[in-house]
């Protein structure tokens, strides 16, 4: 059966994967600065950046004093490589987030703030990958992209089915199944949602299955509740 087959006969498990997780979403959202519509298309690019690797806690904490000392991206253009590092050390990973912010800020200020509208555009920016590129796409562009991540690709495969391929970003089913299930009205909000499931829920380790808003669509909670019956 083709990849499109197995979507086709999963779409009603799918809108109603989405309906729980929309209602389940709207009283317990994580509340993120990134996340308010007051925040710019730069912000929520540097967002990003910022939470490669790095919890989403961390990162909030750390990103009002961040758009205070870099509001836009003439500022991170104009920034040295000392100064971004020492700034950025709180959150680790200093270094590459330095490097990648500082060149990414010049070539947006070339191109004067305005972001390409197409992912082999954006993929060819400094430091943008198939994630990032992704978020902008779905965040500044109102495009229906999922944030597939290790997070998401988790809850998606309990939820479903797992993929083949080790490396997320080449898996054509995992790739497939994300795009069917954001393919929704509020494609960010699934989004957003989804990664909230998987930091309270849908954990690695020891999941709350028996109190997940998704658990009576989902084929790992459903087997897990049979094994302990």
């Amino acid at each position: 059966m083709t990849v499109d087959a197995r979507i086709k006969r999963l779409e009603p498990r799918i809108r109603r994967f989405d309906d729980l997780l929309l209602k389940w979403f709207r009283v317990n959202a994580r509340d993120f600065p990134w996340r308010r519509s007051s925040t710019s298309s730069y912000g929520m690019v540097v967002s990003e950046v910022l939470l490669q690797r790095t919890r989403a806690e961390t990162v909030a904490a750390f990103f009002p004093a961040f758009m205070r000392r870099f509001p836009a991206w003439r500022h991170l253009a104009a920034a040295t490589d000392a100064d971004l590092r020492a700034f950025l050390e709180p959150i680790g990973l200093w270094r590459r987030r330095a490097d990648s912010l500082r060149a990414l800020g010049q070539e947006l200020q070339q191109r004067r703030g305005r972001l390409p509208t197409t992912r082999q555009q954006l993929e060819s920016l400094p430091g943008i990958g198939q994630y990032i590129a992704s978020s902008v796409m779905l965040l500044c562009h109102g495009r229906r992209e999922p944030l597939l991540d290790v997070n998401m690709a988790r809850v998606l495969e309990r939820c479903f089915t797992p993929r083949k391929l080790v490396d997320i970003r080449f898996d054509p089913w995992l790739q497939a199944l994300a795009r069917a299930v954001v393919d929704h009205e509020q494609a960010r909000e699934v989004n957003w949602a989804i990664l909230d499931l998987a930091a309270i829920h849908c954990r690695p380790r020891n999941p709350l299955c028996s109190t997940c808003p998704v658990r009576t669509c989902c084929q790992f909670a459903i087997s897990r509740r049979g094994l302990q019956q």
